[in-house]
């Protein structure tokens, strides 16, 4: 019996090293929960690029927005878990689906495992040229005396944009009104035009308005500046500790997918960390590759546990819903 035992795990290692060799011998569906153009969509299309080429095939892109990114991510859940479904979405709506939207029949936890960060971007405060306040403590302090009448954007319940402002919110003890869009862009075309108020959104986005000063950012919610706005302070710095919101895309793969294949797509990934023109593209959205400890399956893991634990709270402590 024993040996019977060890025979067969010796067949199913060298049947695993076989397929990896051969993996992948046909296209790789890439899901990507949000619509053409945004920055998940952007970052997954740039490792999508770098994995066909390393890889020989292709890792093709296939949009699935809707119900903010939960309808991508139930298709993504369901898909054979044979390595040819990959999936990249931006961690905090991913975890905070299955609290915001009753439609949303997944665990974050057990639906998906991790293969990699592809991109962390800060978000920062983002405030209409005009706004009265000039800095993040004069924005709290003008907020609490007018409680519910400044108002702020996003890209729609549940988004990034949206949980970056309710956290704002919440540490900063302040009552401000949200105001959904259908994207980001509408939502940054009305913070120009003055409509609205204030954004919580990552860099990328913002940038192009900020030399002209059509919108004035006056925090990064991270622990550091960052190298293109170096005159933006930190949270921390702005006199609000602790607000730290990063928009980390990241890939994952439906659960029970082959460990042989988890193991190469993790290898290309790292393989993609240390690419110059990979990692150049990444810094053009104004976004970082993973630093060391931050660039492994299990750090990902880690990373996506806590900010379930961490944006289920919020989501609770504010009363939110998407439906």
């Amino acid at each position: 019996m024993l040996r019977f035992a060890l025979a067969l795990g010796a067949g199913l290692l060298a049947t695993g090293a076989a397929f990896a060799q051969t993996y992948p011998s046909k296209p790789v569906t890439v899901i990507v929960p949000f619509a053409a153009g945004g920055p998940t969509d952007v970052a997954a299309r740039i490792y999508g690029e770098f994995f066909s080429r390393t890889l020989g095939q292709q890792f093709v892109i296939e949009n699935a927005a809707g119900a903010g990114g939960t309808s991508g991510s139930m298709k993504a859940a369901r898909a054979t878990p044979d390595g040819y479904t990959v999936f990249v979405h931006n961690v905090a709506p991913l975890v905070a689906g299955p609290s915001l939207y009753k439609s949303a029949q997944y665990d974050p936890l057990k639906a998906f495992e991790p293969i990699g960060a592809l991109a962390f971007a800060a978000h920062y405060v983002v405030l209409r040229k005009d706004f009265p306040a000039k800095d993040l403590k004069e924005l709290i302090a003008y907020a609490k005396a007018n409680p519910g009448k400044i108002n702020y954007g996003s890209a729609g319940a549940g988004s990034a944009t949206h949980l970056a402002c309710v956290l704002f919110g919440q540490q900063a003890g302040v009552d401000i009104r949200h105001v959904p869009y259908r994207g980001t862009g509408p939502a940054l075309n009305d913070l120009v035009s003055g409509t609205l108020d204030m954004m919580c959104d990552q860099g990328l986005n913002m940038m192009g308005q900020v030399p002209s000063g059509n919108v004035r950012p006056i925090a990064i919610a991270q622990a550091s500046r960052f190298s293109r706005l170096p005159d933006v302070p930190t949270s921390a710095e702005a006199g609000l500790p602790g607000f730290e919101v990063s928009a980390a895309t990241a890939w994952y793969v439906p659960a029970g997918t082959p460990a042989a294949v988890k193991q190469k797509l993790a290898e290309t990934m790292a393989a993609a960390y240390k690419d110059p023109v990979t990692r150049k593209r990444i810094e053009d959205l104004a976004s970082e590759v993973p630093a060391a400890g931050q660039d492994t399956p299990e750090a990902l893991g880690k990373f996506t546990a806590s900010e379930m634990a961490r944006w289920t709270e919020a989501i609770q402590k504010g009363g939110i819903t998407a439906q």
